[in-house]
């Protein structure tokens, strides 16, 4: 493609991109303003044939003349003549935020249309600005206030909100969320997986309060490769100059004082000695305190810097292994998205159990609170969006959606320590058209976040006992990371993997970022015995002897912490619906390769000490 085609389709995309995501970004730290939270008991409503969206003609009835007549209206009957073919208050209810494939037994392989529906008082106040905001729901929602709709998402993974302020009533108000998980092509992720596509809202719901000219965004971390230089900016959701506004970081008495500019922004950047870093081995945070005439917000944040160095990741200036594990956004105790704090801390428990010093949250963004938990517990983290397979790579709107789904990432997790990769994508096929797509998501998050590191999960191939990463978006990121399945998919049995050997293009830090093999939690067998805890056990070992080979290797997160369920996994007897892959069962019964790994990490730290 000739660069002046790759400059208009770049500005085409860019176009779109803005007519379709034209939504305020999400409003940053929203646990730290005043709000409402709307978790709890919602009702609920199955609708596969979008009987509440769509009149007998096929005709949305929010774009009808009077903009009523679909589930969204939230109607009652008033008397005994009216027609009302459904009710929410007779409706069954469901918890949220959860899924509602691990809430209902008849909704387990349910993929469509459920209308959600949540009552609340709220008491508006003059001078003040109303937003509902939602962490995530999977995958398109349309949101309806008092029978107005509010807008659409795209995205199961990302938080979206939408100004309510003069919408509210005083007293009783209804929530109505359209909320559709169905696959599509030209979405993302596509229609093919290998997790369970959770349909609902999966993460808290607010009703936040905020002053008129609210902080919208801020970020406070060091420079690029400078460990003494604090760049602080801030960004009113308007463009109001003068707002007085004091950051103050109260353990290294620092109070610096700013007025926005015409913008209604702050950019600054200042020098400060003495910080201790944040590491894994020392996950200091700061609490910070950024307050306005109208707000008073707190954070925790933590300070270090992250780069590669040759074959080398430096973090704070020094060579570190990462020592990792890939983790889904799953509960294998209990069906259903990782819902509580509890489930969270559980998870990167059961990492650090395994002297892992990174996670790899994959394959699409987790909540906000994991990566805080990250940042407090001294776990390094790869941060990924679910550009994942095949993408419909040349569809302008496919891009815009994978552009704005890896900008609100960034835009939410900018201020976390933990977050040292920004990953755009997993084991996605060569092309040219491809390429651009990957390429210019590299471009997106380098200019939204210069100090951290760009990657994506690649893909090898093979020729004779070779193993070839030459693939040409290694040009454009910052690690050599891809994934490779020697001894389960290809290669023959786990003894036999030690024969291959690496040709990989690229002068730059090597990190695996899967390999693996399945293992059914108490199955018992020799190690040629597929299933069985012993293969697994074998395959991790002589993995290990093969990648230890490598001499730029810096990193791995196998696949993957726990078993997890996907409808890919079909095996009556050692599926039954859950990828095996993990180390540690679905009980929570810690496998015999999770050892083989805990040992092998044991020695990478004393190496890097």
């Amino acid at each position: 493609m000739s660069k002046l085609i790759c400059r208009v389709f770049i500005i085409c995309l860019s176009l779109f991109s803005s007519v379709s995501y034209a939504q305020v970004s999400s409003v940053q730290n929203i646990q730290a303003r005043k709000i409402l939270s709307l978790n709890g008991k919602w009702n609920y409503i199955v609708d596969p044939y979008e009987n509440g969206y769509y009149d007998y003609r096929h005709d949305p009835f929010d774009q009808s003349k009077t903009g009523t007549g679909g589930f969204f209206d939230d109607k009652v009957q008033k008397d005994k003549s009216e027609l009302i073919e459904y009710n929410f208050d007779l409706s069954p209810q469901m918890n949220v935020p959860g899924d509602w494939n691990s809430q209902s037994e008849k909704l387990e392989l349910y993929e469509g249309t459920v209308w959600l529906r949540r009552k609340f008082n709220a008491t508006p106040e003059a001078g003040k600005r109303y937003f509902v905001y939602f962490a995530a729901v999977n995958y398109e929602s349309h949101i309806y206030l008092n029978g107005k709709k509010l807008g659409v998402h795209k995205g199961g993974f990302t938080p979206f909100q939408f100004e309510v302020t003069g919408k509210l009533n005083k007293g009783e108000n209804s929530l109505v969320v359209k909320a559709d998980n169905t696959r599509k092509q030209d979405e993302i992720p596509t229609v093919n997986t290998d997790w369970w596509n959770y349909g609902g809202i999966t993460r808290d719901v607010f009703l936040a309060e905020l002053p008129e000219h609210y902080i919208n965004d801020y970020k406070i971390q060091l420079s690029k490769g400078r460990k003494n230089a604090i760049n602080f900016s801030l960004k009113l959701a308007d463009a109001f100059a003068g707002q007085e506004i004091t950051l103050t970081i109260p353990e290294l008495k620092l109070e610096k004082k700013y007025k926005t500019d015409s913008e209604g922004k702050i950019s600054d950047e200042f020098t400060w000695n003495n910080l201790n870093l944040w590491s894994p081995e020392n996950p200091k945070l700061y609490a910070v305190n950024i307050k306005s005439a109208t707000e008073n917000i707190q954070d925790q944040v933590g300070f270090r810097t992250i780069e590669v160095k040759g074959n080398d990741i430096l973090l704070n200036g020094k060579s570190v292994f990462l020592r990792g594990i890939s983790i889904h956004d799953e509960n294998p105790l209990l069906a259903g998205r990782l819902r509580s704090e509890g489930d969270m801390r559980m998870m990167l428990q059961w990492a650090k159990d395994m002297n892992c010093n990174y996670v790899r949250l994959a394959h699409y963004p987790h909540n906000e609170e994991m990566v805080r938990l990250a940042d407090e517990m001294g776990l390094l983290v790869w941060a990924e969006v679910p550009v994942y397979w095949t993408i419909s790579w040349e569809n302008p709107a496919t891009y815009a959606n994978a552009k704005q789904q890896l900008t609100d990432l960034i835009l939410r997790d900018k201020n976390r320590a933990s977050v040292i990769v920004w990953s755009i994508g997993n084991e996605t096929p060569l092309s040219t058209p491809r390429l651009n797509f990957m390429s210019n998501l590299a471009e997106t998050a380098r200019s939204l976040d210069d100090t951290r590191l760009v990657a994506a999960a690649l893909e090898v191939h093979r020729d004779g006992n070779t193993i070839i990463l030459n693939d040409p978006l290694g040009e454009k990121i910052d690690l050599v990371s891809f994934n490779e399945y020697a001894g389960w998919y290809w290669g023959g049995t786990p003894a036999e993997i030690t024969k291959y050997s690496f040709n990989i293009k690229y002068n730059k830090p090597v990190v695996i970022t899967e390999f693996g093999g399945d293992a059914l939690g108490g199955f018992h067998a020799d190690e040629n015995t597929r299933w069985s805890e012993e293969y697994q056990e074998s395959l991790y070992k002589n993995q290990i002897a093969m990648l230890t080979k490598i001499e730029a290797l810096r990193g791995m997160t196998p696949w993957i912490l726990t078993d997890f369920r996907s409808p890919r996994r079909q095996h009556p007897v050692y599926q039954n619906f859950w990828n095996r892959k993990g180390l540690i069962s679905e009980t929570g019964k810690k496998k015999k390769a999770f050892f083989v790994l805990k040992d092998f990490y044991n020695q990478m730290q004393t190496k890097y000490k």
